[in-house]
């Protein structure tokens, strides 16, 4: 399977895309706005990734419409997002979802008829010729219980490559209303023969290039880089780390927090006494953007309080340390010796 390899035929069912006809024997256009282009190893590795996909793919529709189904991978190339929404008709449905830890949005794209041919058969239907028209409040989660157990497919058939955590965000029926990228953008499309029951479509899945390249580089990746570009990231890093050294953060000692009724705090006056569950051998807890890092103890250098961070309490064992005051005495006789 080739980069350019498309699958277009004179007698499309609904939903099919229209591609660019095969290799032309003369010279090949050469599009300097995207001088990065899958390789014959990136290629093979995505028809890996997305054989697996359709077997499975398959199968989970099999078993959960009990109607058969068969998914088969067709061609795989890389597009322009414009191109891409270009070639999907209207109405389909555009099944929008994110990739983490990956960024950007990916589309997974079949037409409507094959979707209410979906929930027909979940319902205990027939199948067969479907309405042309938007899925009713009652279709519509069934269609997303399915795109769910579609995306947990695609987790799996690309977990030799990136472990993806992808979730639904949303459905559009209308191709130019789905804003998964800018127009320009280069994406990986990848197109399926999709069939479930007597309904035939064309199924496609767009995932966004600029996430999905680096990842089929692999180690290979730093390869790629010149010398001054290698320079050029490790300056960067090295300014990065500087940088987040010298940043001040606000730090704080935390006592364990204490349960109270609203009515209990809305009463409250000066001088009243409030419990704390904090014992006085625990260590309190050092937090910053509520993480606790480190443990310590209370006290006070000068006049001025302080803590004296402490070893980790380790679970059943029982603390040891200092209670409060002891550690004003020990500054103050260190003071004294100096």
């Amino acid at each position: 399977m080739t980069q350019s390899t498309s699958a277009t035929g004179s007698g499309r069912a609904p939903g099919r895309m229209s591609r660019r006809g095969g290799k032309s024997s003369g010279p090949e256009p050469y599009d300097f706005r995207r001088p990065t282009k899958l390789s014959r190893e990136h290629i093979r590795t995505l028809q890996i990734c997305f054989e697996t996909f359709a077997r499975q793919y398959a199968t989970l529709l099999t078993t959960s419409l009990r109607a058969v189904s068969s998914i088969s991978l067709v061609s795989i190339e890389q597009l322009n997002y414009d191109e891409y929404i270009a070639g999907l008709s209207s109405p389909t449905v555009v099944a929008m979802f994110t990739i983490d830890p990956l960024p950007g949005t990916a589309i997974l794209e079949f037409s409507l008829s094959t979707a209410m041919a979906c929930i027909d058969h979940m319902l205990g239907g027939p199948g067969g010729p479907q309405p042309q028209r938007p899925l009713s409040d009652i279709e519509m989660p069934l269609l997303h219980g399915l795109i769910d157990r579609t995306l947990g497919e695609l987790r799996y058939a690309f977990e030799g490559v990136v472990q993806l955590r992808p979730e639904m965000k949303s459905i559009e029926y209308n191709p130019q209303f789905a804003q998964a990228g800018a127009a320009s953008d280069a994406v990986i499309v990848s197109s399926f023969e999709m069939r479930v029951g007597t309904e035939e479509c064309m199924a496609t899945i767009c995932l966004p290039f600029g996430a999905i390249f680096p990842k089929l580089q692999g180690e290979r990746g730093e390869g790629v880089l010149t010398e001054a570009q290698r320079a050029a990231r490790e300056a960067a890093y090295r300014n990065v780390v500087a940088g987040l050294e010298g940043a001040p953060i606000e730090v704080s000692v935390r006592f364990q927090p204490v349960r109270m009724h609203p009515a209990d705090l809305i009463g409250l006056q000066p001088g009243d006494v409030v419990p704390l569950a904090h014992s006085t051998s625990t260590p309190l807890a050092v937090v910053t953007a509520d993480i606790t890092f480190a443990y310590a103890v209370p006290g006070a250098q000068g006049n001025r309080m302080a803590c004296l961070v402490v070893p980790s309490p380790q679970p059943g064992q029982r603390p040891t340390h200092r209670p409060a005051g002891q550690l004003g005495m020990k500054n103050r006789a260190e003071e004294t010796s100096r």
